[in-house]
């Protein structure tokens, strides 16, 4: 029994995958496998006759070249003549070799249309044979499941039994009732646990979902979890220390109300002839792209959008335990996806020195600045501090490809977290999103590709994993799994769930190594209390769909507001035209901002110019500094070794004395 059989749970799906099972297959499918050996005979014929018609197109494409050639040679003889006699020869041998020209073309046609009815009746019943194979493998999946589970209860049993039995030795006559117990606790196991398959990619893991009433019977027992023996750190009534779950001061009344609703979205439609017709003749960076496309946010508001479940990180900021607090930071850098599911138009692009402030000192304890940092490449720099515990930064700059039929986004730079209490410093980077049906179909957005958080105090980790969609997968879509290790890279928590609704955590009270993947990769079996929620995605409000999908946060980003800096997104005129549906203006708006920063563009570069030449002329010549931004400045990260822009101060200070002579003007 010490031994590892291929019966393992850390097995089930590579023995499926490996086909090492194939005989059992054999045996339950009887005379309906469609890989007999009448089936091989006619699948061969088939191809045969495939492989014939394909070597009368190439034999009637041949003929056309051949005639081809000849029709061109007699009509070059026919211009050349000046005899009325001999044209009407020529002539009549163009017509002759037009007619054979004509009778091929119709030859190739018809070998065509016979192959293409041949290739879709046989490939009906190759989708018949296709779909009864995936039925087949389901079935063997799930039968091989259970024998798994069977498997490993009937094992943990046998273990367990010496244990409860020697734990008893007054009572002898109980001897044979403890032999009992563990087979009825294995047996209510059986029916209590479930597993799942998480990053098949690597490492690959099985999770073994233990009820809390069966931990409670063996909690006197000597097993040792992850967590290095000491269960103690951990409630049966929830995963969280009382830290965690301290609610005093959590929330505040709102002081204001914020709106709920804005214009309804009108329904225009696009017409792609005038968009290019205003096109030609004109460079490709001079081309506008009207309001069609957009939404009436800046890009600056959509990045302060990842604000919307700042809740997470209060609760973080008073975790005792640096590994549950990890556990909220994963959940919050999963929750800024949740707005982008259906919101397939793109924002505004910034000005160059335009910010959007968002304060909610008063409501929530925090403060939010973005700034326009960069024009090319385009990057912004966000700053938040929280009055309840924490600080985050970021700058981020977006990369893009487009692949033909889709548009992948990929955000450049890393995003800090700092706890002002504990010093626990986090840092993590965005993943891809792609936008599908670029050219044909209807719009829809994916999140794909692997976040490392690391929290550089501590050296504990988290990987989390986003899972690309895919047509033939039987996973849920959107999923997002994840496993918080120490810094050792001892696994105490597994997270799961999907970036658009929820995440769950679940404590490991043991792991064990399991048998070779489908990949010849080793899989770790984690046995788990029962997940707790993490976060759950808030419902979008009442007609959603006709206001571009905004959350309940989105909705109140640009609502107006007094005493904000001159350069703040609210006071964007062609944005805000937009939300009020007036898009014709918002065009002609859009078109003259753009051009207005193309002109202060050429300004700047004929004035980083005059310095050089004056530079040359003289040794003492003035250096030339560049655009600055307002109120970021770039240094030296002592984490990460990287150069970003990073807050310096001033904004709020100038808000309180409503100073703003220092803002240029951009609109």
């Amino acid at each position: 029994m010490k031994g590892r059989s291929c019966w393992e749970p850390g097995t089930v799906r590579s023995l499926c995958r490996s086909g090492c099972l194939s005989k059992l297959n054999q045996d339950d499918s009887g005379d309906e496998e469609p890989t007999s050996q009448s089936d091989r005979s006619e699948i061969q014929g088939t191809l045969k006759i495939l492989v014939s018609k394909l070597d009368d197109l190439s034999t009637c494409n041949d003929l056309i070249a051949k005639h081809g050639a000849a029709l061109q040679r007699s009509l070059s003889e026919l211009e050349g003549l000046k005899v009325p006699v001999e044209g009407g020869e020529k002539i009549k041998a163009v017509n002759e070799r037009a007619t054979l020209f004509r009778i091929t073309s119709n030859a190739m046609i018809n070998a065509c249309r016979d192959f293409l009815d041949l290739a879709e009746t046989h490939s009906r019943r190759w989708q018949r044979a296709l779909q009864y194979e995936r039925e087949q493998r389901t079935h063997l999946e799930e039968t091989i499941e259970q024998l798994a589970k069977q498997h490993n209860s009937l094992e943990r049993a046998w273990r367990e039994a010496p244990t409860l039995v020697s734990s008893t030795p007054s009572a002898p006559t109980t001897n044979k009732g403890s032999e009992r117990a563990p087979k009825e606790e294995a047996s209510d196991e059986d029916e209590d646990t479930e597993y799942f398959d998480a990053m098949e990619d690597s490492p690959a893991f099985i999770t073994v979902t233990t009820t809390e009433n069966i931990q409670h019977r063996r909690s006197q027992s000597n097993l040792s979890g992850a967590s290095g023996g000491q269960p103690s750190d951990w409630t049966q009534d929830d995963h969280m220390s009382p830290g965690c779950n301290d609610v005093s001061g959590k929330e505040l009344q709102p002081c204001r109300k914020r709106r709920a609703h804005i214009p309804v979205k009108p329904n225009y439609s696009l017409n792609l002839w005038s968009i290019m017709k205003n096109c030609i003749g004109k460079e490709l960076s001079k081309i506008p792209m009207p309001v069609n496309f957009n939404e009436p946010l800046s890009m600056l508001q959509r990045l302060t959008e990842d604000l919307e479940y700042h809740e997470l990180l209060d609760k973080a900021a008073r975790c005792d335990s640096s590994l549950e607090q990890m556990c909220l930071v994963a959940a919050f850098s999963v929750s800024s996806y949740s707005t982008t599911v259906h919101r397939t138009a793109k924002p505004f692009n910034p000005l160059l020195g335009e910010t959007y402030e968002l304060d909610r000192l008063e409501e929530f304890g925090y403060r939010s600045l973005c700034e326009q940092v960069s024009h090319h490449p385009p990057a912004a720099a966000h700053h938040v501090i929280s009055q309840r515990g924490w600080t985050l930064w970021q700058e981020i700059t977006i990369a893009s490809k487009f692949r033909g039929k889709y548009l992948s986004i990929m955000p450049l730079g890393a995003i800090h977290l700092q706890f002002h209490s504990s010093g626990n410093h986090y840092v993590w980077r965005k993943v891809t999103s792609t936008v599908h049906n670029i050219i044909v179909g209807k719009l829809w957005i994916d999140q794909s590709g692997d976040i490392e958080i690391v929290n550089h105090r501590t050296k504990e980790t988290c990987q989390l994993k986003f899972s690309p969609y895919s047509y033939f997968s039987r996973d849920v879509p959107r999923k997002v799994t994840g496993v918080v290790a120490d810094s050792g890279g001892q696994a105490h928590y597994i997270l799961s769930g999907t970036w658009d609704d929820k995440m769950e955590s679940a404590k490991i009270i043991q792991s064990s190594r399991g048998g070779s993947g489908s990949e010849g990769k080793q899989k770790t079996v984690y046995q788990t209390l029962s997940p707790k929620p993490l976060w759950k995605k808030y419902p979008l409000p009442v007609n959603a769909e006709n206001m571009y999908y905004f959350s309940a946060l989105a909705l109140t980003l640009n609502e107006p507001e007094d005493e904000v800096g001159l350069t703040d997104s609210r006071l964007r005129p062609d944005q805000r035209l937009m939300e009020e549906g007036r898009w014709d203006e918002a065009n002609s708006e859009k078109q003259r901002l753009e051009e207005k920063q193309r002109a202060v563009r050429r300004r700047r570069e004929a004035e980083a110019s005059d310095a050089l030449d004056e530079e040359c002329d003289y040794d003492s010549g003035r250096e030339y500094e560049g655009y600055q931004p307002l109120w970021f400045h770039q240094r030296r990260d002592s984490v990460t070794g990287e150069t970003n822009f990073v807050y310096k101060g001033g904004y709020w200070e100038a808000k309180e004395r409503q100073d703003w002579s220092m803002c240029p003007d951009i609109f």
